[in-house]
C-alpha cells in the first residue's frame, strides 16, 4: 500500500453519527426512573416442512419433525405458562408477533391484547427472511403486517422486528414509508436512536438485546436456564448502578419455546421476580418499547429542534432509492 495515500473510508450505514454515551442530552423516564425495563415476548410461527427455524438437534431432512414440533411447543403450551407467569408478577410485554399466528392460533395473540400488552409487527412467519425480498415485496410486507394487525386487534403496530433481524440496505427507509415509528432492528446503543430515513422522517432505534436474548445464549451458546436468568439479573443491577448518570434502556428478548419449558421457566420466574421488587423503588420504569420510543420521542424534540433532526446534526440523509436484496 502507498502510505503517501490516504486510507479509503470504511462504509458506514448513514443513519445515526458516532456519540459517545456520556454525550447525550439529560432527561428522565416518566415519574423520574433512570432505568427503563421491558419484555420483548416473540410469538413465532413456522412452516412445516419448509423453511427456516431455530433448531433443539441438528435439522433432518424435511419434513422435521423434532423441531417443527419443539417450535410450536412455545404456542401450545410455552407461551400461555408464561402468561401466567406475566399475570402474577403485573409485568406488561411487548408482544413481538407473526401475523400468520392469526390464521394459525389467534386466541395466543387475543390474550395479549386482552392484557393491553403492545403489539410489535415481526413478519409474516419466521420460516422466512426478510432480505431475500426485492424492495417491492419488503414495502408489500411492512404494510401487509401492519394492516393485518389494525384489522384483527384493532391498533396498527408501530414497532417492527424483522424475522431473523434480517434488512436490506432500504429497510428503515421503508419503515417509515410504511408508517412505522421504531425499529428493534439495531442493538448499538443503551438508548434510543433516532436514524436518518430518505424521507426525511425519523426513524427511532429503540435498543433491542442481541445479548440478554434466549436464543443466542441459550440455543447458541448453550448456557443453562439458571445462568440465563442469573444474567437478567446481573444485567439489571448494573445498569440501575449506570442509570443514575444518564437514562438507559434494557430489554430481555424472550421466545416461548424456549422459556416456556417449565425448568427454563422457573428459573425465569427467579428473575423477574427480583426486577419486580426494585419496581417500588422509583428509579426503575417496566414498560413497553412502543412507551420507551413516545417518550423519548416527546423529551429529546424538546431539547433539539426540528431542523437539526432533518438537517443531519442527528444522523445524514440517506438519498439511495432501492437496496438489493442482502
Amino acid at each position: 500500500m502507498n502510505m503517501t495515500q490516504p486510507f479509503p473510508a470504511i462504509p458506514d450505514s448513514g443513519r445515526f453519527p458516532y456519540q459517545a454515551i456520556h454525550q447525550r442530552p439529560a432527561y428522565r423516564w416518566p415519574n423520574g426512573a433512570r432505568l427503563a425495563v421491558y419484555i420483548g415476548f416473540n410469538l413465532e410461527h413456522f412452516a412445516f416442512g419448509a423453511g427456516l427455524g431455530a433448531c433443539l438437534g441438528p435439522a433432518s431432512p424435511q419434513p422435521d419433525v423434532l423441531n417443527y414440533a419443539w417450535r410450536e411447543y412455545g404456542n401450545r403450551v410455552g407461551a400461555w405458562r408464561c402468561l401466567e407467569l406475566f399475570d402474577q408478577l403485573a409485568l406488561p410485554t411487548g408482544a413481538i408477533i407473526n401475523t400468520a399466528l392469526y390464521d394459525h392460533c389467534p386466541e395466543l395473540v387475543e390474550a395479549f391484547v386482552r392484557r393491553g400488552d403492545e403489539l410489535i409487527a415481526h413478519g409474516h412467519s419466521n420460516a422466512l427472511r426478510q432480505s431475500d425480498l426485492s424492495a417491492e415485496q419488503e414495502l408489500a410486507l411492512l404494510l401487509g403486517c401492519r394492516e393485518r394487525i389494525a384489522q384483527h386487534s384493532g391498533v396498527a403496530p408501530t414497532g417492527w422486528l424483522s424475522p431473523w433481524i434480517a434488512e436490506s440496505l432500504s429497510t428503515p427507509d421503508l419503515l417509515t414509508e410504511a408508517g412505522y415509528r421504531y425499529t428493534l432492528n439495531w442493538c448499538h446503543d443503551d438508548q434510543p436512536t433516532r436514524m436518518s430515513t430518505r424521507s426525511g422522517q425519523t426513524l427511532w432505534a429503540v435498543p433491542y438485546p442481541q445479548e440478554l436474548n434466549d436464543i443466542p445464549m441459550i440455543m447458541a451458546r448453550q448456557l443453562d436456564a439458571k445462568d440465563f436468568a442469573q444474567m437478567i439479573i446481573d444485567n439489571f443491577d448494573e445498569m440501575r448502578l449506570q442509570s443514575a448518570a444518564q437514562p438507559l434502556v434494557m430489554g430481555i428478548a424472550l421466545h416461548p419455546y424456549i422459556v416456556g419449558q417449565p425448568y427454563r421457566l422457573r428459573h425465569l420466574r427467579r428473575a423477574l421476580q427480583h426486577l419486580c421488587q426494585a419496581r417500588d423503588a422509583g428509579d426503575v420504569w417496566i414498560t413497553t418499547p412502543g412507551a420507551i420510543c413516545a417518550h423519548a420521542e416527546q423529551v429529546l424534540n424538546e431539547r433539539l429542534p426540528a431542523q437539526a433532526v432533518v438537517s443531519g446534526a442527528i444522523g445524514p440523509r440517506i438519498t439511495h432509492s432501492t437496496a438489493p436484496s442482502a
